[in-house]
């Protein structure tokens, strides 16, 4: 059994087994983690790590468990897959996923002392646009359902990996909804035809969101990103080799989008903070504690949009470098 089913088949049961075998074990792997956490302190004066990270895995662990409850009660209290067509199921799902998201992101903000401070939060209110963010980390994926949908009640389409499936909540409800997952590895046309469809028919309440650079910062990448420019365009290589804190964006979808979404806005949304989040090893190394992360979006209207392709390429470019800077300052403003 291929397919959705057997994924699903595979990893509902597994998470539910390791949230069991976790919770079980607390006890044991909380005095394990004071031990690790101990010992880090003595011999390098690091922040207690361990027991945080255990404490959001157990979370995690549990809000899977609860979500996948929650989304098998919509679709039973809602008649099953007949009621897409009266929307009903849909309306649960989204507040599901609201819920289930602001969960985590609190729990994350309680563990490690994360502060958020937003600045152009009133460009959020009103729909329709196509949200460009930046991705660092694995905490970012919640800001938006937690900043935009939560907060000014607008219904983003997200843009997403086909990895992301995996996560079981992530598989039911965002394939429930209308959302588009993607190959990481490269622009196919029809991933690009997947992605437009989400810009079409956006109303007031609505939004598309994506993540232009297609996967989380690394110098690393950017490297590699850069050598495989470098046989393209000297002008699109050339504004590449600019960006110093973000990847140059795909184009295919981003533009795809910004010609599907008629009559939307674009909206940038940089952040800084959330780095140290890449992975698990980015945590431990460098000892989370207390920090503020900072967030600025800017609109910019449909009219200033332009029409022809390449003019569209170059307004991408130049606010992806709005955005290199901004965090550029503010990686200084820490130091």
């Amino acid at each position: 059994m291929g397919g959705k089913w057997g994924r699903r088949a595979l990893t509902i049961p597994s998470v539910v087994v390791a949230f069991a075998l976790v919770t079980l074990a607390l006890p044991l792997l909380l005095a394990i983690a004071a031990l690790v956490d101990v010992a880090r302190w003595l011999l390098r004066r690091q922040r207690w790590t361990s027991l945080r990270l255990l404490a959001f895995l157990w979370v995690y662990m549990a809000a899977q468990v609860v979500g996948l409850s929650a989304l098998f009660w919509v679709w039973l209290l809602s008649f099953g897959a007949a009621a897409r067509r009266a929307g009903r199921l849909v309306d649960w799902t989204f507040e599901v996923q609201q819920i289930w998201a602001s969960a985590l992101f609190r729990t994350v903000c309680v563990l490690f002392g994360l502060r958020v401070r937003v600045e152009g939060e009133a460009d959020l209110r009103h729909g329709p646009y196509v949200v460009f963010i930046r991705h660092a980390s694995v905490i970012d994926t919640l800001l938006p359902t937690v900043l935009i949908t939560r907060r000014h009640g607008i219904r983003l389409r997200f843009v997403l990996k086909r990895e992301l499936l995996v996560d079981p909540c992530l598989d039911v409800a965002g394939l429930r909804l209308p959302n588009c997952f993607v190959s990481r590895a490269g622009e196919t046309s029809a991933d690009v035809d997947g992605v437009a469809t989400l810009g079409r028919g956006l109303g007031p309440g609505e939004g598309v969101l994506i993540y232009p650079e297609g996967t989380r910062f690394s110098p690393g990448k950017r490297r590699r990103i850069l050598a495989r420019l470098s046989g393209g365009s000297p002008e699109i290589f050339s504004r590449a080799q600019r960006l110093s804190q973000v990847l140059p964006p795909r184009l295919g979808g981003a533009l795809a989008l910004l010609e599907a979404a008629e009559g939307a806005d674009a909206v940038f949304f940089a952040h800084a903070g959330l780095d140290g989040f890449a992975s698990v090893r980015d945590i431990f190394d460098q000892a989370l504690g207390a920090r503020r992360v900072e967030v600025k979006v800017w609109r910019i209207p449909r009219s200033q949009i332009p029409r022809d392709e390449a003019a569209r390429v170059r307004f991408l470019y130049d606010e992806w470098q709005k955005v290199d800077e901004w965090i550029a300052a503010r990686t200084r403003d820490a130091l």
